[in-house]
């Protein structure tokens, strides 16, 4: 069995396989990184809560059974043939698991390297870590570049927190802060939602720009050109930048209109013995890492039954909780289901609270000690 990816997909993948089967299977996952990172931490990183060493989890300390950790980069994927060159060894599988996740392509958006700031990566949430302490007055905007994008309620989390940022160093008063997405509300798929964080917003002074991408930045004049030709002039910049297919992925032949279509149900490609799960699919659910690890389960319990000779489970339920910053340190819960009904997902709010917040953190401990045993 081939791994491609160490995220929330394949490490849930390889670590239900080891405890179903055993030594019947063994699981070799390829990720380029030496280190995981659960996406919501890169907000602690910017907000100087966490530093990111703190943050990083080691590939070194994987110990399940039977799954054995590479750190290599993929060069070639051939899904006919089930075989995957990286820059230190060629592996052909028996089945393949691609979980590669999604690529931030800031190039796509000029203007944005330049003139601009992410938040998705590490290193870029670090760099904002550095460049928020002299921020003290202008206007901010929190933009996303594309979509879809990974987390959809990320963009109204860093508002939020950028708020209290500046409220705890005496500064609000002088920032104007916006916030500019691609739908109509902040969460579509639950109304109620959508509606606490726009209340929150309306608490806070932020300012809602809905349906609406940023299709470029100018530098010359520190404005962002929305896709409607409008300009937003900004002193600060905090972008989402269009997601992609990784390249190697793309190149494979596995993709369709950017993404690698699968069967809802099972997750497998067109391809026999490979299946992709996660942000790199177009199953129709958000692209966060609660719906990475879902779809991996169903994968892992197809795979079981079939070497058990058992009847096929399931099918995935397209379901995920994401957890939302809402300020004062507490946390709010969205749940939501993508496949109740064809083209329109549903979704339940639960207020923010103390009781929230400690669940956000026992979500990340019991899937650290999970994964990695610690």
């Amino acid at each position: 069995m081939l791994v491609l990816g160490a995220g929330f997909g394949g490490l849930e993948l390889s670590t239900r396989l080891s405890e179903a089967l055993g030594g019947q299977v063994e699981v070799t996952l390829i990720d380029r990184a030496d280190a995981f990172v659960f996406g919501f931490s890169k907000l602690d990183v910017m907000f100087d809560r966490l530093t990111p060493e703190a943050v990083r989890i080691s590939y070194a300390d994987i110990t399940t059974p039977h799954v054995r950790f590479r750190q290599e980069t993929i060069t070639s994927i051939d899904p006919a043939e089930r075989r995957v060159i990286t820059d230190l060894d060629t592996y052909e599988a028996d089945v393949l698991v691609i979980a590669l996740g999604a690529d931030y392509d800031l190039a796509a958006t000029p203007g944005l390297a330049e003139a601009g700031n992410e938040f998705y990566s590490v290193p870029g949430a670090e760099a904002l870590r550095d460049v928020l302490p002299s921020f003290r007055s202008g206007v901010a905007i929190v933009g996303v570049c594309g979509a879809p994008f990974k987390c959809p309620p990320a963009p109204s989390e860093a508002a939020i927190l950028l708020d209290d940022y500046l409220r705890e160093r005496g500064v609000r008063e002088n920032v104007r802060i916006r916030v500019v997405i691609p739908f109509g509300k902040p969460v579509p798929p639950s109304p109620a939602t959508s509606e606490a964080i726009l209340a929150r917003f309306a608490e806070r002074g932020i300012e809602f720009v809905p349906d609406r991408k940023v299709a470029a930045l100018d530098p010359g004049t520190n404005e962002a050109v929305l896709d409607d030709g409008r300009r937003l002039p900004f002193d600060l910049f905090l972008g989402i930048p269009v997601h992609r297919a990784p390249a190697v992925v793309e190149a494979s032949g596995l993709t369709e209109d950017g993404w690698i279509p699968v069967d809802p149900g099972t997750l497998a490609t067109r391809f026999p013995d490979v299946y992709a799960v996660g942000d790199v699919t177009s199953v129709g659910t958000a692209k966060a890492g609660v719906f990475a690890e879902g779809a991996a389960r169903v994968v892992a319990d197809h795979l079981i039954a079939r070497i058990r000779k058992a009847s096929a489970p399931p099918g995935y339920d397209g379901t995920g909780s994401c957890y939302i910053e809402f300020g004062g340190h507490e946390v709010a819960r969205v749940d939501v289901d993508f496949f109740s009904i064809p083209g329109h997902p549903t979704g339940t709010f639960t207020a923010p609270s103390a009781e929230m917040t400690a669940e956000k953190s026992e979500f990340g401990s019991s899937r650290r000690a999970r994964w990695f045993g610690a």
